[in-house]
């Protein structure tokens, strides 16, 4: 990825793109917070402003791969599986602030990553992470490096 492209997250369209200047290069929808838009530790809502991607979690992981604490579980998802709890699947980008009043993103544990609950993509249903779908959080993993910017605004 060239040093001009980031991600950008649109709370009001639920999409991801990654930019190239002003270009689009890549777009896919995604599900941010139930609970609106802010930074306040334990609103699990989403926050605004600028980012960058920390760390990439999960490359060679399988498609549906079950994470907790950012480790795989051994177990795999897949679609039509009973489950009652948001799963962390396929892949985490991991994000972390970079102004003042968001510098609180990575103890948050604010990720983009694989769900679930594929259905509600495209509407606001997660507890604070951007939600895709698995096999667009596959994607996105192998499209940006660690270290992409990334800005999540309203619009």
């Amino acid at each position: 990825m060239a040093p001009m492209q980031h991600l950008h997250v649109s709370i009001a369209r639920q999409t991801v793109q990654i930019l190239d200047g002003d270009a689009v290069v890549w777009q896919a929808p995604v599900s941010t917070s139930q609970f609106g838009t802010g930074e306040v530790p334990g609103s699990f809502r989403t926050p605004l402003g600028k980012f960058h991607i920390d760390d990439k979690i999960g490359g060679g992981a399988p498609w549906g791969a079950v994470f907790k604490a950012r480790v795989p579980t051994g177990d795999v998802w897949q679609p039509g599986m009973a489950v009652e709890s948001d799963l962390i699947l396929t892949r985490i980008l991991w994000l972390a602030g970079d102004e003042p009043h968001n510098l609180n993103t990575k103890n948050r544990y604010i990720y983009f990553h694989g769900t679930n609950h594929e259905d509600k993509i495209g509407t606001p249903a997660s507890h604070g992470c951007v939600r895709l779908k698995n096999d667009d959080i596959l994607a996105l993993h192998d499209l940006v490096p660690a270290g992409t910017p990334v800005e999540i605004t309203e619009e």
